[in-house]
């Protein structure tokens, strides 16, 4: 399950993403995405907070979201690292951190 919670404030928003981001909650987000897109707010930002899991098709979507402009904020070591993956600031694995496969 992926709980969203979308936040509109006049040219800004903030979507909080909390649970598991695989599945039919791919398609959800994307969906809710779209409408945020659509509202023309420019910078939107996506924030991970208490993410379980992450498929590749929710990769994928963050990729995508990434690319056409969202911030990504993550909270907890995988979620941090996907993001760096992501966003190409994640550092090589060491001991002691998360291995994401």
């Amino acid at each position: 399950m992926l709980k969203i919670t979308s936040e509109q404030t006049g040219d800004s928003a903030r979507l909080t993403l909390e649970g598991s981001l695989s599945g039919p909650w791919v398609t959800e987000l994307e969906r809710t995405w779209q409408t945020v897109r659509q509202s023309g707010i420019f910078a939107p930002v996506v924030e991970l907070v208490g993410i379980t899991f992450i498929s590749e098709d929710g990769k994928a979507l963050l990729t995508r979201m990434w690319r056409e402009g969202a911030a990504l904020i993550a909270h907890g070591c995988c979620t941090r690292h996907i993001v760096g993956e992501i966003t190409g600031t994640a550092p090589a694995a060491g001991p002691g951190q998360c291995d994401p496969a």
